[in-house]
């Protein structure tokens, strides 16, 4: 797709470059990942990197699901409460973990700097196969809403 349709009641469906643009504004996305017999999602904070996602992580349950599947769902929305819009990219591809020290040395000079204080010291890499992003309206707030 090489430009955007027009906002329709049901929202407006996003290039892949409007999209990258959006997730590069964005802090934190969620990863969706097929483990055996289930599936997690995990929130993560990440940048964009040359058509890419990184994001970093500790040893654990995210990092072996990612080694052992491979492949990913990645999602991110965001709010402009002025102009009554809301937005939602969604990602889907492959993740890999960086071993290659010329390409660990590279994305540590990312900002990219975990939330919690626990040490994550493993970089993965999103590629994408899927782009997808759509933006639409958000009713103003009324008072005799629930």
């Amino acid at each position: 797709m090489t430009s955007r349709e027009p906002m329709a009641s049901d929202g407006e469906v996003l290039d892949e470059s409007t999209s990258w643009s959006l997730l590069a504004q964005a802090q934190v996305g969620r990863l969706a990942v097929c483990a055996p017999g289930d599936i997690d999602i995990f929130p993560l904070n990440y940048v964009v990197d040359d058509g890419t996602i990184v994001f970093r992580t500790a040893e654990g349950t995210k990092l072996v699901e990612v080694v052992m599947t491979g492949r990913i769902a990645f999602e991110a929305d965001g709010v402009d409460a002025e102009a009554g819009q809301a937005w939602s990219v969604v990602v889907k591809g492959y993740a890999r973990v960086l071993e290659r020290f010329d390409d660990i040395y590279r994305v540590a000079d990312l900002p990219l700097v975990p939330w919690n204080a626990g040490p994550k010291e493993r970089f993965v890499r999103i590629t994408p196969e899927q782009v997808t992003g759509r933006r639409f309206r958000v009713p103003p707030p009324s008072s005799g809403r629930s």
